[in-house]
């Protein structure tokens, strides 16, 4: 399965961006999806995940500003992210999991990331 994210780029503090993580391949079903982010020289961090049924747990630095949504008819996970901060900059990357098909086999995956800067 694979992943692939969008809407990464530079923005004010203060402002919003939009990214979009797209899944693709033989999927039979997903069910768990997040928002996770790797600053320079440090780990990567959880952001936000959301469930199958649609069960939703934030990072606490995030918590208010950033909202996280899946269209599951899509395969497609969304980050809504407001009020940025210059200690949100970091490659964002996206994480599924689920099963594929034909035989059920669980998938594990993680997208390539996609940039985000916040500067003045």
């Amino acid at each position: 399965v694979q992943l692939v994210e969008s809407g990464g780029g530079l923005v004010q503090p203060g402002g919003s961006l939009r990214l979009s993580c797209v899944a693709s391949g033989r999927i039979l079903r997903i069910s768990g999806m997040g928002w996770y982010r790797q600053a320079p020289g440090k780990q990567r961090d959880l952001v936000a995940t959301i469930n199958s049924g649609g069960s939703v747990h934030y990072a606490d630095s995030v918590k208010g500003r950033f909202t996280i949504s899946r269209d599951s008819a899509k395969n497609t996970l969304y980050l809504q992210m407001n009020s940025l901060k210059p200690e949100d900059t970091a490659v964002y990357y996206c994480h599924a999991d689920g099963n594929t098909l034909p035989y059920m086999i669980p998938f594990d995956s993680w997208g390539q990331g996609t940039q985000v800067a916040v500067s003045s």
